[in-house]
């Protein structure tokens, strides 16, 4: 017969070597060369928005400290009007209120939360006129004094130009993430000149996901907005390097943790001062739409005490990462620009914290290099820059990969790897949240940020199915099928009859459906009823499939069991599988997570292994989980 009711307890391997042809180490559905061609035209738009922010940026700070209409780079603190350096902050922080409260509240912030919390729970969907206010805001921020980055909102812009684009296509929810992410990549890799950096950025913060349909359109569209700002930007590093020679004392990758442990405590300190003043400005009596003004007027007073914290400051990052720098003017950006990007950008205000924190981990290492033995120049502040990005962001590869690709410094990736990780250890450690993912939680949203391989995924269905005890003929009626559970309840279920919960109904050799426990003994109201007209379509698997596809599958068709057939043209009934049994790979997993057990001796030692369990209810000297109390041959009642 094709279906019966003789199960394999353990079906055999699989033909091939041991292989499962349908298995891969990837799933690449036909579509994702589709979406990733369509990945080059949002790489060329973002890369052409993120170079027009760049010149509004200049723009606006031309007209607003010097009067004049051009777009050439400049910087606030040459202004020949100093009293504008107090004054056009406050107007630029009005301005953005207006804008927040008459056109679009997803202007405030710094754009990556934002960006974030639209792939989480928004379906990945931008709308319009954020596209438009937020460069348009970013840029009155920046040009008007603020100690901010382009990155953010760029990020922000560039994910809505991929997301409008997707929105007005038949695409799935995943397919227009990977689309918006490729946007903000794309925006990140043109304003940077950093592409990888741009890929890694949207595969730890954007993506929440490893998987080729997503990184190839973003990795597409990151390389064409990197082309495409070649001609118009240059190609060069964006910062002159710090000459790192290719070998270094011993003591330096040392001194290399030292500084890393300082960057981490700058970025926990830089965090905490960003929500501390969120929630200052939480606390004031009237609307949030002046709160930009205030965070303006803070900026100003720090612009009175060191100018050159205002605006994104490029150029001090350089005389920084090149050992320029004065004593003076090291202590003042550690120390004001610290203060007024965290306090001003808790106000609601516009703008990024990639740039300001390239500045203040820049003048955090130039300080460090005044007491530490000198490497070359530029060599402490760049390693800090490394160590802050990776406490900040907690990101440390791109951290690493960033400040490779902004200074073309390859003989000082070691001591960043090794600052960066320093950082990264302390925040992780001390810090629940980031910079960029503390305002989720504080809006009710949980994000974990680790990553690893689902178990479901590593473990095949054949490891759990269970014996099909009993079918069901379509001719039988309820009633004899109740009876012979009923009789099985009265002699303890023997056979486990009742443990299984699930019956195939059979036409001679065809499976027509299924039924379950609860069906035959309380859902018919007629015992006379023939099983074929209650029983449901039957939904099966097959032994080779991943626990993942089977849970995928459960959840689509919302059961909690689900029958194992055989391939081919004429399949047999091989077992069944409940959710409950799919919770055993989530036991393993949990098992080698926290149970720890010695396995190797110094001397050989009588009895058992003695092992130490994390958990209640560990078996000593074994290497597998407890069994669960509830198991599928435990003893059933009836209903």
């Amino acid at each position: 017969m094709p279906f019966s009711s003789a199960a394999h307890p353990h079906p055999p391997a699989p033909r091939h070597g041991g292989k499962i042809p349908h298995l891969g180490d990837f799933h690449v559905p036909p579509r994702v060369a589709a979406i990733t061609v369509l990945a080059i035209p949002i790489g060329a738009v973002a890369a052409l928005v993120a170079v027009a922010l760049l010149k509004l940026i200049a723009l606006f700070t031309n007209l607003c400290f010097y009067g004049r209409f051009a777009v050439s780079t400049t910087a606030p603190h040459d202004t020949p009007h100093r009293w504008l350096l107090v004054v056009m902050p406050v107007v630029g922080g009005l301005v953005i209120g207006l804008m927040a409260r008459y056109g679009s509240e997803k202007i405030r912030g710094h754009g990556m939360p934002e960006a974030i919390e639209s792939i989480l729970i928004g379906g990945s969907r931008v709308q319009p006129r954020v596209a438009a206010l937020k460069p348009l805001s970013a840029a009155i921020s920046i040009g008007t004094g603020g100690p901010f980055g382009a990155e953010g909102p760029i990020i922000m812009t560039g994910g809505a130009v991929g997301s409008i684009i997707s929105q007005h296509l038949r695409v799935t929810t995943d397919e227009r993430k990977a689309l918006l992410v490729a946007g903000s990549a794309a925006g990140m890799a043109a304003t940077f000149n950093a592409p990888l950096a741009a890929i890694l950025l949207a595969v730890e913060l954007l993506l929440f996901e490893w998987r080729p349909r997503s990184y190839l359109p973003v990795a597409v569209a990151a390389a064409t907005a990197t082309l495409v700002r070649g001609p118009l930007l240059g190609s060069a590093p964006l910062f002159g390097g710090a000459h790192v020679p290719a070998h270094l004392a011993t003591s330096a990758y040392g001194l290399c943790v030292v500084a890393g442990l300082a960057a981490g405590l700058l970025a926990l300190g830089a965090t905490w001062l960003v929500y501390f003043s969120e929630d200052l400005f939480a606390r004031l009596p009237f609307h949030w739409m002046w709160w930009p003004a205030i965070g303006g007027a803070v900026i100003g007073a720090g612009g009175l005490f060191e100018p050159r914290a205002l605006g994104v400051g490029y150029d001090v990052i350089d005389q920084l990462l090149t050992g320029r720098a004065t004593t003076g003017l090291i202590v003042g950006i550690l120390v004001v620009k610290t203060l007024i990007w965290g306090l001003s950008l808790g106000s609601g205000t516009s703008g990024g914290v990639l740039a300001p924190m390239f500045m203040i981990g820049g003048a955090l290492g130039a300080a460090e290099g005044l007491v530490f033995p000198e490497v070359s120049p530029g060599f402490w502040a760049l390693v800090s820059l490394a160590g802050v990005l990776g406490g900040v962001m907690r990101s440390p590869l791109t951290g690493i990969v960033f400040c490779l690709e902004l200074t073309h410094e390859m003989n000082a990736l070691i001591p960043m790897v090794i600052t960066a990780s320093a950082a990264y250890l302390l925040s992780v450690i001390v810090l629940k949240r980031s910079v960029l993912t503390e305002k989720l939680a504080r809006r009710g949203m949980h994000l974990t940020r680790e990553y690893s391989v689902d178990p479901l995924e590593i473990h095949l269905v054949r490891q759990l199915e269970t014996p099909i005890r009993l079918t069901l003929r379509a001719e039988q009626t309820v009633g004899e099928a109740a009876a012979l559970l009923h009789t099985a309840y009265g002699s303890g279920d023997p056979d486990g009859l009742l443990a299984q919960r699930l019956y195939p109904v059979l036409d001679g050799e065809t499976l027509t459906g299924v039924v379950t426990r609860h069906q035959l003994v309380h859902g018919a109201d007629d015992d006379t009823t023939p099983l074929a007209r209650v029983a449901r379509p039957a939904v099966t698997a097959h032994a080779d499939e991943t626990l993942r596809t089977l849970a995928n599958r459960m959840a689509e068709h919302d059961i909690t069991r689900i029958l194992i057939v055989s391939r081919g043209q004429l399949p047999r009934l091989e077992g069944v599988v409940s959710l409950r049994q799919l919770l055993h790979a989530r036991r393993v997993d949990l098992h080698e997570e926290h149970h720890v057990q010695r396995h190797l001796f110094l001397r050989p030692r009588r009895g058992p292994s003695l092992v130490v369990a994390s958990g209640a209810g560990a078996a000593a000297g074994t290497g597998t989980p407890p069994r669960s109390q509830d198991e599928e041959t435990a003893p059933a009642g009836r209903g």
